[in-house]
């Protein structure tokens, strides 16, 4: 999920009502069998090559399907650039950090070039996010296909993002505005097994936690000194930060282990065990990869099943 900042509830209803759940967004697992058959290796083609050049492509494309799907549906809006008129998602502040556009780029160039005007970009962030995960040595999932590009990105519209900083009750409140469980909300938290933090995405953790408490105490001693190390009070490194596990290229359920450890960087990791049925399924998880790649999988499915486009672009920048 994301290092963002989240605080209009209300605008979540709102945008919820935009998206469109007409039978036309119907998805279908062999939607492009007929007219782009060879539409996903092309996609998994395009991750592949990125991967060779670059560890933290996957991170970022799961990343980006968030992201994509949590404001108006997986419509491939975070895609679109800002004009001279309209500031887009992308440019909003909680994806400022987001990377790896030129993925999708090289993968609808290869699909224009196939099959022209038929492979939506939302479909192609859908694929990618699912090899990212496949290509670190996750789960392989048959990928639901046939969403649309929405013509509206927004950057303001990215404060419904859920923050590092969420605790349950706000969590549980923006994953349900869209029909996500708790299991949901716990198991697509497996997620952070990829990637990296930066600083100011925990900082609240690690300094001035509480009026007499300087460090979260619910954070492991030594594991909170490392952090304080590589972010120290007045940080002036921007890149500076910490890895989400101890294997970030890595899909596994590593993430749970050490969250039960005190070792998780959010404050809306630590969150998850303060809710006991939330508890039950981290528990449940760094017991079991097997149980967890499995609710992975049913949750990454329902959340990119959110539709909400009216276009295939033609490209993924620019609408038609």
């Amino acid at each position: 999920m994301a290092a963002c900042n989240f605080s209009s509830f209300l605008l979540g209803f709102l945008v919820l009502a935009l998206v469109n759940f007409n039978e036309s967004n119907a998805l279908s697992s062999n939607y492009y069998d007929q007219t782009c058959p060879k539409a996903e290796s092309a996609v998994t083609s395009a991750v592949k090559k990125a991967m060779l050049n670059d560890r933290t492509v996957p991170a970022a494309l799961l990343r980006m399907q968030f992201h994509d799907c949590f404001i108006r549906g997986c419509d491939g809006s975070v895609l679109l650039n800002s004009t001279g008129a309209n500031q887009a998602e992308k440019d909003g502040p909680p994806n400022i950090s987001l990377h790896a556009f030129y993925v999708i780029d090289n993968a609808k160039k290869a699909l224009e070039a196939m099959c022209p005007g038929t492979v939506s970009c939302a479909d192609i962030v859908a694929l990618a996010a699912r090899d990212a995960v496949h290509l670190s040595g996750g789960p392989h999932w048959v990928v639901p296909k046939g969403r649309k590009d929405g013509r509206v990105s927004i950057a303001t519209e990215t404060r419904q993002l859920p923050s590092p900083t969420f605790n349950i009750s706000q969590l549980q409140q923006s994953f349900s505005q869209r029909g996500l469980s708790m299991e949901d909300l716990v198991a697509l938290s497996g997620g952070h097994t990829l990637g990296f933090a930066h600083c100011s995405s925990f900082q609240n953790r690690i300094h001035n936690f509480a009026t007499k408490q300087d460090v979260d105490p619910s954070m492991h001693q030594s594991f909170a000194a490392s952090l304080r190390s590589v972010c120290p009070m007045h940080n002036k490194v921007r890149s500076a930060g910490a890895n989400l596990d101890s294997t970030p290229t890595i899909f596994d359920n590593g993430y749970y282990k050490l969250l039960l450890e005190g070792k998780s960087i959010f404050t809306s990791d630590q969150a998850l065990l303060t809710n006991p049925t939330a508890k039950t399924l981290v528990a449940k998880f760094a017991n079991s990869r097997e149980e967890f790649e499995k609710a992975f999988v049913e949750s990454m499915i329902k959340m990119s099943s959110i539709t909400g486009g009216q276009e295939v672009r033609l490209n993924c920048r620019f609408v038609n």
